[in-house]
């Protein structure tokens, strides 16, 4: 029985330029997975939810995972373009059997050119 997610990560210009598709490990960080497959997001806090640099949106597979607590949602706000399906990555632990990542253009450090 294959016990792992499928995480799918939208191309970005400049963070995954074709994209990416791995097996990643439930119960581990979002931004742990995507650091250790070679995607270089943000995450100026260290990954302990103090900052918003780690933002992701979730286009799919969210429904299997927690939702976001205060402290999360609180930092949500300091992010840029939040939606409905924005996350910290480092707050995200991986779950179910697929999830969609899309990388935001700007983080909340500095914008990022296209």
């Amino acid at each position: 029985m294959n016990t792992s997610t499928l995480v799918t990560v939208l191309p970005h210009d400049e963070l995954c330029p074709t994209g990416l598709r791995f097996e990643a490990r439930p119960g581990r960080k979002l931004v742990d997975e995507l650091l250790a497959h070679g995607v270089a997001i943000e995450h100026a806090c260290e990954k302990v939810c103090a900052c918003a640099t780690c933002h992701v949106h979730l286009r799919e597979g969210a429904e299997f995972l927690a939702g976001a607590d205060d402290e999360e949602e609180d930092q949500l706000d300091d992010a840029w373009g939040i939606d409905a399906q924005s996350r910290l990555a480092c707050c995200v632990r991986v779950k179910g059997p697929a999830l969609v990542v899309e990388l935001p253009k700007f983080s909340r450090n500095h914008a990022r050119e296209r």
